[in-house]
C-alpha cells in the first residue's frame, strides 16, 4: 500500500484507534482496526529459526512452538565469513515465515561480544563490528527478499544478561559509535531492516528506548531507518517518553494501561497527536510491506531446509589445532566418540530463540548414514550435573584406549550457558576436563569437539592433537562435524572472536558486569583483538583463526593509488591453493593507522572475502576500501574523520597471522575546528609566524625556573633541558600569569586567545 493510502487511513481513525495500534493485542500480533479492515499481522522470534507459537505464548520458550528447522546460532554464523551462505540462510527463513503467516521474524542479533560470559552469546555474531556488520547485512537481505521483516536487535549495549531490564551501561562517545553502534548503523544503512528492537537497559543514565538522541536524531535522520522501533518484550519503562523518542510499537500488549497513559498525554498536550499518527504510519507501512506481499504458492519443504542447515554448518565448524595431521579421519579405522554429544548434541541456546526442530542428526546417527564402520561410542559424562560418573568414565577410557583415535565431544551444557543468567567463569564442566586427562592417559591420539556458545578456557590445549570448535551449529551440526571429521568437508570457518587463555585476559575483567545496576565499560574501544593487540598479550586461539586441509599461498599485493577522502582505495591479492585438496579460503583485510596522539587500535578489520580453490588454482581478491576503512569517530566534530597520513593495508590470515603489508598515504578533506582558550597548552599553538607573533608577549618569562642544564648550577641539576622543554610544551596559558614577572595579566591573556581564534 503506497504511503499517501496509508496517511488517509491514519487520518481515519479515531485517537483511541491509533493509540491502541501502538501496543499489541497479544505477545506475537498486533491491533486489528476492523472497523477499516486493518489486519493484525504476526512476529515470532528467531534469529537462527522460526520460534512461532499459537496458544500459551510466552517470550523464553518454555512452551512449545511449531515443528522448524534450527540453523547454526550467530556464534557459529559469523564464523562462516560467508556472506552468501548466510544470505542463503536468511532465504529459507523468510520462505518458512511466508508459509507460516508470519509478517517479523525477530532477529538478528548484533550484540557485542565484550565479555566471553554473555549468557547470550551464543545468539551473538562477534567482537568485532564490521564482520559483525557484513553477516548482520547478508541475513537481513535474505529474509527480506522473501517479504519478509527482520528485527535487527538489541539496540543497544545488551551485552549481558544481568540486571538486564535495569543495569545502565556506561561508555565513551568513541566507543559506542566505533564498536557498539556501528555493528547497527552498518546494517540499517547497508540492508534497511524492517524494523529495530530497542534493548532494556539503560545507555548513559537513559532507557535506550526513551533516548530521542538515539532512536530519531541518529538512527533515524543520520542512517535513514524508515521501519518502525519495537520494544524488546516488557522494555518499556515510560510509553509517553518512549513514544515521544520514537519507539513506535511496544510488546507485547499492556491490558491496556500504556494505550491510556498515551490517550491522556496527548488530551493533556503533553505530546502532540502528531506523534501517535507518525508512530501509526510507520507501523502501518512495514504491516502492509507484507500483507501486499503474501506468497500462497510458498511451500516450506523441512528435510530439504535441514540439508542447508548441515551445508550452513560445514562452513561454521573451526578447525582450531591439527597436529601431526590427525584430521581428516580415515574411513575405517578404529575410532571412540566420547561424550554425551556425540549422541545427544547441544546444538543451540536457551531461551527466547529456542526451536523445535523437526529433525536432529548426531555424530552417531551420521557416521551410521555414511556407513561408516569401526566407530565406537561411550557416553562419558551426563550433563544434568557437573560430577564425575566413574562409571561412564571407565567405559570410555577402556573405548579410547581399544581405538585408535579418540574424539571427545564436550562443551558447555544448558545449566552453565543460556539466556537469563551470565556464566561466572570460563571454565568446561569439571567432569570434562576430568575425562579429557584421563583419555589423554590412554590415548595421545586425542581430538576434541567442542559445542558452545562462546569461549572457554582449554587446560588440556597442549596435550591433545585436534580441537575442533562446532559452536552450536544448529539440528544438522552432527553431520557436519562428520563432515569434517572424515573429509568430506575442507574447514573453512575462522573465528569471530578471540579465545584468550584465560578469564583474567579479557579486557571487560575488571569491570565485568557492573556493581549493582552500574557497570562502566572502561576498556572503551578496546574490545576483543583490539585490546590483545595492543597490549602485545598472547592468545589461545586469535580472532580470524581457523586450519584448512589444505595450503594457501598469498603473493601480488597491490594498492592501486593514494587514498583522498570521498574517493575509493582498490586492494587485490592472488591467493593460490598449494595443496592437494579443493578448499575455502578467507581472506582477511586489516588497516592499520599512523601512529599519532589520538588513541587507536593497532589495526582493525576492514574487509574480507571467502574464495574457493581447487588444487593448484590462483584467483584474485579484490577489496574495495571507502573513507569508513581510515576514519574514527571524533567526538568533536560529531562525525568520522579521517586523519591524514601513513596508512597499512594488511593482508593476513588472522588477526596475528600477518601476510602481506603495503603502505599508503591517506589525505582527510575534513578539519577538527581547534578553539584557544586560556587552557590552551603552549605545544597546541601552530607553529606560524602569524601565530608566533600573537605569543611574543610570553617570550623571555623564566619564572617556571628554568636554569640552563649546560650552566653547571645546582639548578640544572635539578631541572634538566628536558624537563623544561616539557614543562613549557604542556603549560597553559593561563599559567603564564603565575610564572611571569607581572608583565603578563589575565586581560593579556584574554587577547591572545582572542587574536589567535581570530587566524582561523
Amino acid at each position: 500500500m503506497q504511503r499517501e493510502k496509508i496517511q488517509e487511513l491514519v487520518k481515519s481513525m479515531t485517537l483511541e484507534e491509533k493509540v491502541g495500534l501502538c501496543s499489541g493485542s497479544d505477545f506475537w500480533h498486533t491491533k486489528a482496526v476492523e472497523r477499516l479492515g486493518i489486519p493484525d499481522i504476526m512476529v515470532s522470534d528467531g534469529p537462527h529459526g522460526l520460534r512461532k507459537q499459537d496458544d500459551k505464548a510466552d517470550h523464553l520458550g518454555v512452551n512449545d512452538s511449531i515443528k522448524a528447522v534450527c540453523f547454526p546460532t550467530g556464534c557459529g554464523a559469523a564464523t562462516s565469513f560467508n556472506r552468501e551462505l548466510i544470505t542463503s540462510m536468511g532465504e529459507a527463513l523468510g520462505n518458512q515465515c511466508q508459509v507460516e503467516g508470519v509478517s517479523v521474524i525477530l532477529g538478528p542479533a548484533v550484540n557485542i561480544k565484550r565479555s566471553p560470559l554473555c549468557g547470550r552469546n551464543f545468539e551473538y555474531y562477534s567482537e568485532d563490528p564490521f564482520l559483525a556488520t557484513e553477516i548482520a547485512t547478508a541475513h537481513i537481505k535474505g529474509v527480506q527478499s522473501k517479504n519478509v521483516g527482520t528485527s535487527i536487535k538489541h539496540f543497544m549495549a545488551n551485552n549481558q544478561e544481568t540486571r538486564r531490564m535495569t543495569v545502565e551501561a556506561v561508555m565513551d562517545e568513541r566507543s559506542m559509535h566505533e564498536i557498539y553502534l556501528a555493528a547497527f548503523e552498518g546494517a540499517v544503512r547497508n540492508a534497511k531492516p524492517w524494523t529495530i528492537m530497542t534493548s532494556y537497559n539503560r545507555v548513559n543514565g537513559e532507557y535506550v528506548g526513551e533516548n530521542k538522541e538515539l532512536l530519531t536524531d541518529i538512527v533515524r535522520d543520520k542512517w535513514g531507518f524508515d521501519g518502525f522501533f519495537v520494544s524488546d518484550w516488557g522494555a518499556v519503562n515510560n510509553r509517553v517518553r518512549a513514544l515521544s523518542a520514537g519507539l513506535d510499537l511496544e510488546m507485547p500488549a499492556s491490558a491496556g494501561y500504556r494505550d491510556k497513559q498515551i490517550k491522556k498525554a496527548v488530551e493533556d498536550g503533553i505530546i502532540s497527536e502528531k506523534v501517535v499518527d507518525d508512530a501509526c504510519i510507520r507501523i502501518l507501512d512495514v504491516a502492509y510491506r507484507y500483507l501486499d506481499s503474501i506468497d500462497k504458492n510458498a511451500v516450506w519443504d523441512l528435510d530439504a531446509d535441514h540439508k542447508l542447515a548441515r551445508a550452513i554448518a560445514g562452513e561454521c565448524i573451526v578447525l582450531l589445532k591439527n597436529e601431526d595431521d590427525i584430521l581428516p579421519l580415515k574411513k575405517g579405522s578404529k575410532v571412540a566418540f566420547i561424550g554425551k554429544y556425540a549422541d545427544v548434541p547441544r546444538y543451540q541456546g536457551g531461551g527466547s530463540s529456542h526451536i523445535n526442530s523437526a529433525l536432529i542428526t548426531s555424530a552417531m546417527k551420521a557416521v551410521k548414514d555414511a556407513g561408516i564402520e569401526n566407530v565406537v561410542y561411550a557416553k562419558g559424562f551426563d550433563d544434568k550435573e557437573d560430577i564425575v560418573n566413574e562409571a561412564l568414565e571407565l567405559e570410555a577410557i577402556k573405548a579410547a584406549k581399544d581405538a585408535e583415535v579418540a574424539v571427545i565431544f564436550a562443551g558447555l551444557p544448558d545449566l552453565f550457558e543460556s539466556e537469563g543468567f551470565d556464566r561466572e567463569h570460563m571454565r568446561m564442566p569439571d567432569c570434562q576436563n576430568h575425562l579429557i586427562d584421563e583419555v589423554l592417559k590412554v590415548q595421545p591420539n586425542t581430538i576434541v569437539v567442542l559445542h558452545n556458545g562462546s569461549p572457554v578456557e582449554m587446560p588440556w590445549v597442549n596435550e591433545v592433537k585436534g580441537i575442533v570448535e562446532a559452536y552450536l551449529g544448529g539440528e544438522a551440526v552432527g553431520g557436519a562435524t562428520v563432515d569434517i571429521l572424515y573429509g568430506e568437508v575442507n574447514p573453512s570457518a575462522r573465528l569471530a572472536e578471540t579465545f584468550p587463555y584465560q578469564l583474567e585476559d579479557n579486557p571487560s575483567y575488571l569491570s565485568g558486569f557492573g556493581s549493582g545496576n552500574t557497570v562502566n565499560y572502561s576498556e572503551g574501544i578496546f574490545v576483543g583483538y583490539r585490546y590483545y593487540d595492543k597490549k602485545n598479550m598472547p592468545v589461545m586461539f586469535p580472532f580470524g583463526h581457523g586450519l584448512s586441509y589444505t595450503e594457501f599461498e598469498y603473493s601480488n599485493l597491490v594498492v592501486d593509488k593514494n587514498y583522498t577522502e570521498g574517493d575509493t582505495l582498490k586492494v587485490s591479492v592472488d591467493i593460490t591453493n598449494k595443496g592437494d585438496r579443493a578448499g575455502k579460503e578467507v581472506v582477511q583485510l586489516y588497516v592499520a593507522p599512523p601512529k599519532k596522539e589520538v588513541i587507536r587500535p593497532l589495526k582493525e578489520l576492514k574487509g574480507f572475502d571467502k574464495v574457493f580453490l581447487n588444487p593448484g588454482d590462483t584467483k584474485t581478491v579484490t577489496f574495495t576500501l571507502d573513507r569508513r576503512a581510515f576514519a574514527y569517530y571524533e567526538p568533536r566534530i560529531k562525525d568520522w574523520f579521517v586523519d591524514s597520513g601513513e596508512y597499512e593495508i594488511i593482508i593476513a590470515k588472522s588477526s596475528e597471522n600477518l601476510v602481506l603489508a603495503e603502505t599508503v598515504s591517506v589525505e582527510g578533506k575534513a578539519s577538527i575546528p581547534f578553539v584557544f582558550s586560556p587552557n590552551t597548552v603552549m605545544s597546541e599553538i601552530p607553529n606560524t609566524p602569524e601565530a608566533r607573533e600573537i605569543i611574543k608577549p610570553l617570550d623571555n618569562q623564566d619564572g617556571m625556573g628554568g636554569a640552563s642544564s649546560e650552566d653547571g648550577s645546582p639548578a640544572s641539576e635539578a631541572i634538566s633541558k628536558e624537563m623544561a622543554d616539557a614543562m613549557e610544551r604542556y603549560t597553559p596559558l593561563r599559567a603564564m600569569i603565575t610564572f611571569s614577572d607581572g608583565s603578563i595579566s589575565p586581560e593579556l591573556i584574554d587577547e591572545i586567545v582572542e587574536k589567535l581564534n581570530a587566524l582561523k
